[in-house]
């Protein structure tokens, strides 16, 4: 697969009000299941996500688990940017994806604060890792962060940019969360979902997708079963090949309009 999601905790230390909010009990995913995971995952895919809810950088065995995945693996990270600086010495990330629309002047930091630590551990480990800074059109604070990225790389942002070896700024419209209540329904529609990614959330269960958020498409279980297992399962089947086919079969799906 292209790449598959890890959820490491459903914890976040923010309450964006773009959020659909996790709704499972919170947990911090333990070393011994995440190199359960890593295990399992071999010869499945190259590159592991630390994403789908919460926060990864607010997990304490995070530089740990990082450390961990790029033995064997290729580390992504998407990030809020508040705690940034706990990973400002790794070398072994590939790539942080930082959604700079999380910034909101409530929590602790002013957006001054907030960029300075941001671009710190950007210009630090930009000779080894892609730095991605994400920002939708409509955050009330697009105008000043584009400011302070513009006198920061002397360059003009003109919507996507790359601003210096590895970094880069990437625009895009808030989407909707899909949810079994939202007013989108459409049952055509083709997806990636299980052709060329999936997701594990932190107790083990296995989705289709970073968008199962409560985990409604239950495949499996990674510590009870193995990926050859799960992909076998009839129900995962009939979801790839309805895709194929251009044909939502999940109730969750009908209600997505992400792709």
């Amino acid at each position: 697969m292209k790449k598959i999601y890890v959820e490491i905790t459903n914890l976040c230390n923010l309450n964006c009000s773009f959020c659909i909010k996790n709704t499972r009990k919170g947990m911090f995913m333990s070393k011994d299941n995440f190199e359960v995971i890593l295990s399992k995952l071999k010869n499945t895919t190259n590159y592991l996500y630390f994403h789908v809810m919460g926060e990864p950088l607010l997990h304490p065995l995070i530089n740990e688990f990082i450390d961990m995945a790029s033995k064997d693996y290729f580390v992504n990270i998407t990030t809020n940017g508040y705690l940034i600086k706990k990973i400002i010495n790794n070398k072994n990330i590939r790539q942080i994806n930082i959604s700079l629309h999380s910034f909101n002047e409530i929590y602790t930091k002013s957006l001054e604060e907030y960029m300075q630590d941001i671009l710190e551990v950007a210009d630090n480990l930009k000779d080894n890792t892609y730095i991605n800074y994400r920002i939708w059109v409509n955050s009330p604070y697009k105008k000043k962060i584009i400011k302070l990225l513009e006198d920061k790389y002397k360059v003009k942002i003109d919507g996507h940019t790359t601003l210096d070896k590895n970094i880069f700024i990437d625009f895009d419209t808030e989407f909707i969360w899909p949810d079994l209540n939202n007013n989108y329904y459409n049952e055509v529609g083709t997806c990636y979902a299980l052709k060329d990614h999936l997701g594990i959330l932190v107790d083990g269960t296995i989705i289709p997708c970073c968008l199962d958020s409560k985990g409604i498409i239950n495949l499996g279980n990674i510590f009870n079963e193995d990926i050859k297992d799960i992909q076998d399962k009839e129900r995962y089947k009939t979801i790839l090949q309805g895709f194929r086919n251009n044909k939502k079969h999940e109730e969750l799906c009908k209600h997505c309009k992400f792709i």
